[in-house]
C-alpha cells in the first residue's frame, strides 16, 4: 500500500498575495472569450497565432514567429531572467478538437462562440486548450506587474497541430497534419526549455504518465466485378473477407488489453474506421476493404514492441486466410510519456496547488496522448496539469471561471519558484 501524501497547509507568502492581486479576472475572462471566438481547427491556426503574437508583444516579451507551413505558425514568447536559472515552458496548442461545423455536435461548447453561463465559460477550445494559453499569459502578466524578477526564463509557446490526426491517402494537406507537428517543429528549431508544463484539460490533476498510440491498417483484397457476374463468387468479396478478419481481431483484443494494462487502466484497441467499396457504384464488388485500429500503448512499452505485437496478429491472420491478399501497415507511432513524482516541477505544482486549493491535487495516468511525447524525446521533462471542469457532456467544452483563476495563481507561483524569483 502506498503511503498517503501529507497535506500541510501553509500561509500564502506575501509575494504570492501581491502576485494574486495582479490577476485580473475580468481581463482573463474577456481573453478566453476572444480566443474561443477565433475558429482554429487543425491547419487553420493563423488568426489565433496573430492574436497570441499581438498579446505577447504588448507585454514586452521577446516573441518568435515560427512558420511551420503557409498559414500556420507557432508563436513563442520569452520573458528572460538573469541567466542564472532554469527555463520553464508553458506549452499549449491552438488547434481545436473539432471544427465547430460537425452537425452531430450540437452543444454550445462545441461551437467557436463563447457563452458565459452559471459561472462557466462554454465554447470550442476553452477546454482543449485555449483556456490554458490565457492562464499562462495572465500568470506571467501578474508576475511582471508584481515586480518579480527571475533567474531563469519563462517561455510561452502557442503551437499548431497537436490534435490526434494524420494524413493518409486522399486525406492530405494541412488539415491532417496534427499529432504534435507544431511542438516537433519547435524543438527541432532551437527552442529547448529545461522543463515544460502542458495545460491539457486534466481537471487540475497532475498527470505523471500517459499512454502512447499506434495506428494500424489491415486490409483484405477481393475480386472487382459487376454485380451481375458475382453469382457464385461471394467468398471473393473483400468486405466479406474483412468480416472474417474482423472476427479474429475482436478475439485478439482482450489479450492486447491485458498485456497493455498500466497505472490502473486496461489497454485499449479501438476499431477506428472500416472502409470498403464505392458508395457511388455499388454495382461493383469492392477490390479492397480496410480496417483501421488505434492501439493505446503504455508508457513502459517501446513502440517497436507494440508494432511487433500488432504484426504478430497480422502474421497469424495471413496464415489463417492465405488467399485474402491481406496487407499490414502502421502509420502513426506516438510513444507515451512519464515523469517522476519526485521531479522538482511536479513537487512545485503540488505544493502550490495545495496553497491555493487547500489540498493536494490528485495524480493520474491517462490513455490520451499529449505533446509531452515530443518533449521527452528531447530529454525535456514534461507534465500535464491544466484546467477543466469535469467530463464533457452534451453541451460540450466548458471550464469554470474560478478554475481558470485558481490555476493561473498556481502557474504563477510555480513559475516563480522554478525560475528563481527574487
Amino acid at each position: 500500500m502506498k503511503a498517503a501524501r501529507k497535506t500541510t497547509i501553509s500561509r500564502i507568502p506575501p509575494v504570492a498575495e501581491k502576485v494574486f492581486a495582479e490577476i485580473d479576472e475580468q481581463s482573463l475572462v474577456s481573453m478566453c472569450c476572444d480566443v474561443i471566438n477565433i475558429p482554429s481547427p487543425t491547419g487553420h491556426e493563423g488568426r489565433m497565432a496573430d492574436y497570441m503574437r499581438s498579446l505577447w508583444e504588448s507585454m514586452g516579451l521577446q516573441v518568435t514567429w515560427q512558420e511551420v507551413e503557409e498559414g500556420r505558425a507557432n508563436v513563442i514568447a520569452r520573458w528572460e531572467g538573469d541567466g542564472n536559472g532554469q527555463s520553464l515552458m508553458f506549452n499549449g496548442h491552438m488547434d481545436t478538437s473539432n471544427s465547430g461545423e460537425e452537425e452531430f455536435l450540437t452543444g454550445i461548447g462545441y461551437k467557436p462562440r463563447a457563452v458565459i453561463k452559471n459561472g462557466m465559460i462554454y465554447g470550442l477550445g476553452i477546454y482543449n486548450m485555449k483556456g490554458a494559453l490565457i492562464c499562462y499569459t495572465h500568470a506571467v502578466r501578474a508576475l511582471q506587474k508584481a515586480g518579480v524578477k527571475l533567474d531563469g526564463d519563462i517561455i510561452l509557446a502557442a503551437v499548431v497541430g497537436e490534435i490526434e490526426k494524420t494524413q493518409w491517402k486522399e486525406f492530405r494537406g494541412r488539415e491532417y497534419r496534427g499529432y504534435g507537428v507544431g511542438t516537433h517543429y519547435l524543438v527541432n528549431h532551437g527552442v529547448l526549455p529545461d522543463m515544460c508544463i502542458l495545460g491539457e484539460p486534466t481537471d487540475m490533476q497532475v498527470i505523471l504518465e500517459h499512454y502512447g498510440s499506434l495506428w494500424v491498417r489491415i486490409s483484405a483484397s477481393g475480386m472487382y466485378v459487376h454485380t451481375a457476374f458475382a453469382e457464385g463468387r461471394s467468398e471473393n468479396n473483400s468486405i466479406r473477407r474483412l468480416y472474417d478478419v474482423l472476427d479474429d481481431v475482436l478475439k485478439w483484443i482482450p489479450g492486447w488489453e491485458g498485456r497493455t494494462a498500466h497505472g490502473g487502466h486496461k489497454g485499449i484497441a479501438n476499431l477506428g474506421c472500416i472502409r470498403g467499396g464505392h458508395p457511388w457504384r455499388v454495382s461493383r464488388t469492392p477490390e479492397k476493404a480496410e480496417l483501421f485500429l488505434d492501439l493505446r500503448v503504455p508508457p513502459n512499452m517501446p513502440m517497436q514492441e507494440a508494432r511487433r505485437e500488432a504484426r504478430k496478429l497480422f502474421i497469424e491472420l495471413k496464415k489463417h486466410y492465405p488467399d485474402y491478399g491481406l496487407e499490414f501497415e502502421t502509420y502513426v507511432s506516438v510513444p507515451g510519456a512519464t515523469i517522476s513524482a519526485d521531479h522538482p516541477m511536479v513537487q512545485a505544482i503540488e505544493k502550490n496547488h495545495q496553497q491555493v486549493m487547500g489540498q493536494l491535487p490528485k495524480r493520474d495516468v491517462v490513455l490520451w496522448c499529449s505533446d509531452a511525447s515530443v518533449m521527452t524525446r528531447y530529454a525535456i521533462e514534461a507534465v500535464n496539469y491544466g484546467p477543466s471542469s469535469g467530463p464533457r457532456d452534451a453541451e460540450g467544452e466548458k471550464v469554470s471561471i474560478k478554475t481558470l483563476v485558481d490555476i493561473t495563481k498556481i502557474y504563477a507561483l510555480t513559475a516563480a519558484e522554478l525560475c528563481g524569483a527574487h
